[in-house]
């Protein structure tokens, strides 16, 4: 809980004017994300010292025996309290916080954790590949010539569930936006963003008492940046689907009071080859709303990308998929019905 005071009371005041968690605010003194990406293996894969935000972002649909479906999140997040290279020891200016949840039809389940930098609480290497913290866990398998996110092993443990997943990809890591510079709004906010969307996964989860082998797929995004968000843009709705015909399609539309959505995505065939997609390229329709959390969220939606022929509709597994974490927000499984099929994740934040 200290950790957690103490980034209540550092992180922006302002956060609830600058978008979603802060993430508008004004990243004085933080490295900028400017074009080219110019994106290299494996070393992105580890920390980005110098940025004010960055994430390893896992999620998985799966499927147990019995065909009933559940989907797993792993999530590590950086956040250093103040600019500058990284220092070792307590001097170290960076927080990592965790989340990881188990869903269900019938159950929602998460954790949150947090650790401090440089003391060997959590952390990133590059290669061989670890993310950690306390004793959640994504450790690659360093397979000979292959990437060093390729072969994963993952773990976390919350009140009632836990999860044991391997992830095997073939395909080599996909950069989204241009190369890996990913545009976050009109006025020219962006990271520096790529996927690795193309993990076969077998594992077991715990839910209760229940221990259950299940297989499936699964998602990993990489992000970082100073200030992903402009100021007045006050959170997103993103997408990560899976198609029956083999394709991933990444979308996100980020959501401001005084203008128009900023829409964005990538079509990434079955080979891996991405194609962005240009704002006017993507529809999103909310279509059914549920009430979570006194809130009022879109947990039905119909997604149109025409130059791909795309035009489904995703619908929550479990709709009361909140986290209800420190900055809280949804995120749950979701089916395509329509005209492709497949599964995929949604996250929704910035909804009051």
């Amino acid at each position: 809980m200290l950790i957690r005071t103490i980034l209540l009371l550092l992180l922006p005041a302002a956060a609830g004017a600058q978008g979603f968690a802060g993430l508008g605010t004004e990243a004085e003194d933080y490295l900028p994300v400017t074009a080219p990406a110019r994106l290299v293996f494996p070393r992105d894969h580890g920390p980005h010292p110098g940025f004010r935000i960055e994430w390893w972002y896992l999620t998985a649909n799966l499927t147990g025996p019995d065909g009933e479906e559940y989907g797993a999140q792993w999530t590590l997040f950086r956040q250093p309290l103040s600019p500058g290279p990284e220092r070792g020891g307590w001097d170290s200016p960076t927080v990592w916080m965790a989340h990881a949840a188990v869903t269900s039809a019938e159950t929602h389940l998460f954790a949150e954790t947090f650790a401090r930098g440089g003391i060997g609480q959590a952390g990133v290497t590059a290669e061989p590949f670890r993310a950690f913290i306390d004793d959640w866990s994504m450790t690659g398998a360093g397979r000979p010539g292959a990437d060093a996110l390729a072969d994963l092993a993952i773990h976390a443990a919350g009140d009632g569930f836990s999860y044991d997943l391997a992830a095997r990809a073939a395909p080599p890591p996909v950069p989204q936006g241009a190369d890996g510079f990913s545009v976050k709004s009109a006025s020219g906010q962006a990271s520096y963003y790529y996927s690795q969307p193309f993990y076969g996964v077998t594992g077991t989860l715990r839910l209760g008492p229940d221990t259950i082998p299940v297989t499936g797929t699964a998602w990993l995004d990489r992000e970082w940046s100073s200030q992903p968000l402009a100021s007045g843009q006050r959170g997103w709705d993103w997408f990560a689907l899976s198609l029956a015909s083999g394709a991933r399609v990444m979308l996100f539309a980020l959501r401001s009071e005084e203008a128009p959505a900023f829409l964005s995505g990538t079509w990434i065939a079955p080979d891996g080859a991405p194609t962005p997609l240009s704002p006017g390229e993507i529809r999103l329709t909310p279509l059914t709303e549920t009430r979570v959390a006194d809130r009022r969220l879109p947990t039905r939606w119909r997604i149109e990308v025409p130059r791909f022929g795309l035009d489904t509709t995703a619908e929550a597994l479990n709709p009361a998929a909140w986290m209800g974490t420190l900055y809280s927000y949804w995120e749950g499984p979701i089916r395509l019905d329509g005209g492709a099929t497949g599964r995929g994740y949604l996250e929704m934040t910035g909804y009051r």
